[in-house]
């Protein structure tokens, strides 16, 4: 049976759409989970912090060699082993018992996204007609927000079956059922992944990779899947004009100018920074800690996951406003605006953060001697526990009211934070601190935790409380106020950076070196993002939810400077435009 070019560059949108949804599923499916992963697993802050980053981290891996695989082993192939990868990767955290095969499974996810977000719109782009590039490009971008409110609407409908459960007053069943939560959460978002391996199988392949290959005929059977037979057949014949006129030119270029000149150099920097700054701006690191973040704030745990499908939706919603308005209003204004919006919002949020923390309390005296000389701890955190040491401190002005708990603890030199504890969470599950969660189990991970640290003294080391941080937590309108105020960041961040970021640096890299370059950015896209959701918990338990976004605004303002006073207008401009406009600016300061 033979399609038409409309019916097959359908599908091919489909399958573009099936491998965005797949992308946003990756970012935002973790949030939904962290709350009853973090209350059965036994991991502390540090451990947690690894199993969210560990998808970051797979991308930069895959990120970095996804263009050459893609050389190597063609786009259709690759496709089908970046779904082969997430569908492998659910039943690895979803039957997971331990750490290790957690951070394995999320690298496996990583390591999908990264390879799905390189090789389909790569393959959009070489299949499609020029007039529906444009399409493919706005429907991978919005499936992907929509890949992350689906991930939202399955972890609020866990969400209120807990509550449900929570009612019943047994703790052993909730724990149980919390356990079996975070793994359902997973086992749903197979089918996704299953459906994109199957749509890419009756895919062609991309006729420019056969072309570049000397496989005309096959280039020519894919090209005519799309396009009508004359077109198809024209298509193919610039395609080998424009390889031979290529490689006629490689020597010469290569001898003719250094790779050292101001037109190459300076969009590639900036192109660097944008991309940093990008992802500097927290958004990863606020979509899966989204559903803690809201907690924390004074939200109960379904008003947190209803907060969390709310600032999804608003991502949708303000992705197809950016795409609405890019053509028309260009890349700098809305990355000008977006950033500026992103900083005022990050702001605020830290702000609201900061009233309550400012009067936290460090009672690390009173758990001290409640540890005693024991080297573990098993801690239910109640409202009892909670004014017993408060008075002990000497803060008898804030008993009686709810609080959340962080205690950082060390065993030698080597330290770690548990999971933020509430006392008036009902059913709250035991925290453990041992040895196993402080200590690095070798050389390796020690020279990672402390480079300096003394392994085989820690390994015998006295538990030691270093602080008890009690916090009273916020009233149930200062969380919405914080959800508004993310809100705020997450539409001012799609409209803006979501939408452009992408075009504008496929704009500014020089032909010459767009693949290389782009590799490069992307890896240091990834490896901030990695970071950043890394110490996230970590530095929330030390300093507080308000010094990290603090520090996102920080670096936020870095990126408003460098769209607003170094970033061209692109819009209208042709790749040659744009790269004698930096010749031509070299020039003048020359």
């Amino acid at each position: 049976m033979k399609n038409s070019p409309t019916t097959y560059n359908r599908y091919l949108l489909l399958v573009a759409g099936l491998g965005g949804l797949l992308y946003g599923i990756d970012v935002g499916i973790i949030a939904g989970a962290l709350p009853y992963l973090e209350a059965t697993s036994g991991l502390n802050a540090q451990q947690l912090s690894f199993v969210v980053a560990a998808v970051l981290m797979g991308t930069v891996i895959s990120t970095l060699f996804a263009g050459l695989l893609a050389d190597w082993m063609g786009r259709k192939p690759l496709m089908i082993v970046s779904g082969l990868l997430f569908a492998a990767s659910v039943p690895i955290i979803a039957l997971a018992h331990g750490y290790q095969p957690l951070i394995l499974g999320r690298l496996c996810q990583g390591i999908s996204a990264g390879l799905i977000g390189v090789v389909v719109p790569l393959y959009l782009a070489e299949c499609l007609a020029p007039e529906q590039r444009g399409r493919g490009t706005a429907m991978f971008q919005w499936l992907l927000t929509i890949g992350i409110v689906a991930a939202a609407v399955v972890g609020m409908y866990f969400s209120l079956r807990v509550e449900q459960v929570a009612k019943l007053g047994n703790p052993q069943l909730l724990f149980a059922f919390k356990d079996h939560a975070w793994r359902g959460i997973f086992w749903v978002s197979l089918p996704p992944g299953l459906v994109f391996v199957l749509g890419s199988l009756w895919v062609a392949e991309s006729p420019r990779w056969l072309a570049r290959r000397g496989k005309t005929e096959a280039a020519l059977r894919a090209l005519e899947r799309s396009r009508l037979p004359a077109e198809a057949r024209r298509e193919l014949e610039a395609m080998e004009q424009n390889r031979a006129a290529e490689r006629g030119n490689e020597t010469r270029r290569g001898a003719e100018e250094s790779l050292l000149r101001r037109k190459y150099v300076v969009p590639f920097l900036l192109a660097c920074v944008i991309l940093a700054c990008n992802t500097a701006t927290g958004i990863n690191s606020i979509i899966g800690y989204n559903t803690t973040i809201l907690i924390q704030s004074g939200l109960s745990d379904v008003e947190a996951h209803w907060g969390y499908i709310l600032f999804t939706a608003v991502n949708a919603l303000a992705t197809v406003i950016g795409v609405m308005l890019v053509d028309r209003k260009g890349r700098k204004f809305l990355l000008t605006v977006g950033t500026a919006g992103i900083v005022a919002s990050l702001l605020f949020t830290a702000f609201l953060f900061r009233r309550s923390e400012r009067n936290r309390v460090d009672v690390a005296r009173a758990v001290q001697a409640f540890a005693g000389q024991r080297e573990s701890l098993s801690l239910e955190f109640t409202p009892a526990l909670e004014r017993a040491w408060i008075t002990e401190s000497g803060h008898a002005a804030l008993a009686g009211r709810a609080a959340a708990l962080t205690i950082i603890y060390a065993y030698g030199d080597f330290s770690a934070s548990t999971p933020v504890l509430r006392s008036n969470h009902p059913g709250a599950t035991a925290v453990k601190i041992d040895r196993a969660s402080c200590v690095p189990a070798n050389r390796v991970l020690a020279l990672f935790s402390n480079p300096f640290g003394n392994l085989n003294r820690a390994r015998t080391a006295p538990l030691r409380i270093e602080h008890a941080l009690l916090t009273p937590l916020p009233s149930r309108a200062n969380g919405w106020l914080v959800a508004i105020s993310l809100f705020a960041f997450v539409a001012f961040f799609a409209m803006g950076p979501g939408v452009c970021v992408w075009l504008a640096l496929s704009e500014l890299m020089p032909t010459r070196i767009r693949s290389n370059g782009m590799s490069v950015a992307l890896v240091i896209n990834e490896a901030v993002s990695t970071l950043l959701a890394a110490i996230f918990l970590p530095v929330v338990g030390r300093f507080g939810y308000a010094s990290m976004f603090f520090l996102f605004a920080g670096l936020s303002v870095v990126y408003f400077i460098t769209v607003t006073f170094f970033l061209p207008e692109t819009k209208g401009m042709t790749l040659e435009a744009i790269e004698q406009y930096f010749s031509a600016t070299g020039k003048q300061a020359r």
